[in-house]
């Protein structure tokens, strides 16, 4: 994995068309992914499970120190109409 979770706000990856993108706050996965009863599934699935346990074991470090919840701005940017 070439990915250390919340270290940075840059590095990014993909697993089937799920992405995973870093952040020092969250660490956000969207798309499919489809894991298929077959080796490619397989393949898939210890991927996603190796990213995730790196996270979950980022946050156990820091599980003391966490707060309850991490506010985001999601939805709060306004853009002015620029053809109004």
């Amino acid at each position: 994995m070439a990915m250390e979770p919340f270290a940075d706000e840059a590095s990014a990856l993909q697993v089937g068309g799920l992405k995973i993108e870093n952040r020092l706050d969250r660490v956000s996965l969207y798309g499919s992914l489809d894991l298929t009863r077959d080796k490619a599934g397989l393949r898939l699935a210890r991927e996603l499970h190796t990213i995730l346990e790196a996270v979950v074991a980022a946050l156990q470090r820091e599980d003391t120190a966490l707060p309850e919840t991490v506010q985001t701005a999601q939805g709060e940017d306004t853009v002015k109409n620029p053809f109004g």
